[in-house]
């Protein structure tokens, strides 16, 4: 066998041809998954837009005439725009006097019942803390040494802690949220001195995309290597 051969291989294949050939297929395949990488979020995200949009007429439709049907003209996402207008519409309701009464009278009917009412004010204080303009929830995003000394991990300061907890501590204390990987929605809520916590420059949208990810996706951070400084 010839010096410019490889071994396995028929002698009159050079071998600097088969290594441009290879050269070429292993390009096609990164191109490939580079391709699946670009396409594949874009994809699933108007996908799930798309079935969520579906949804959304399917519910709007019964309560519209066959002949007004917006499948009829053509017309995709008219039920979500329904949907929009009617929570804005009731938003514009509820803001009036006879609203506000509304609202109360309802608050006070869904306090008295036995099973609804632990739910319903579980669900109304969260939504509450999430839309308020005023609230503190889920602005910053911290690392915390948990759940042992030397171990750290993202959380979420959700507010500083008040009532009963922060009466039994002499220190500023804060709320701290500690998702689950990747689901964020579970987590831990727990009580830390704010001392005792590192604020990251980082957004919350960052911060819950690299607990979603599960690390893979790690914003960009032009402040170089320092060592942590805890706040005070």
């Amino acid at each position: 066998m010839s010096d410019d051969t490889i071994p396995d291989t028929p002698a009159s294949v050079p071998q600097g041809k088969l290594r441009w050939h290879l050269s070429v297929m292993a390009r096609l395949r990164a191109y490939f998954f580079a391709g699946i990488l670009v396409t594949a979020p874009v994809s699933i995200s108007f996908y799930l837009a798309w079935q969520f949009i579906k949804f959304m007429d399917n519910q709007v439709s019964p309560f519209i005439p066959p002949e007004f049907h917006p499948q009829n003209w053509g017309i995709p996402g008219f039920g979500l725009v329904m949907v929009v207008v009617g929570l804005t519409v009731i938003g514009f309701l509820t803001a009036g006097f006879a609203g506000r009464l509304l609202v109360r009278l309802s608050d006070a009917v869904l306090a008295r019942m036995p099973v609804i009412r632990s739910i319903y004010s579980a669900v109304k204080q969260i939504f509450e803390t999430m839309l308020a303009q005023k609230a503190n929830a889920f602005r910053e995003v911290v690392l915390i040494e948990y759940p042992r000394p030397g171990i750290w991990t993202l959380g979420f300061i959700t507010g500083t802690t008040s009532g009963e907890v922060r009466g039994r501590f002499d220190r500023e204390m804060v709320n701290v949220f500690v998702p689950t990987t990747p689901n964020p929605t579970s987590g831990f809520l727990l009580f830390l001195p704010r001392s005792d916590v590192i604020v990251l420059a980082m957004s919350v949208e960052d911060g819950i995309k690299m607990v979603v990810s599960t690390g893979i996706l790690v914003p960009e951070w032009g402040g170089g290597a320092i060592s942590p400084s805890v706040t005070s």
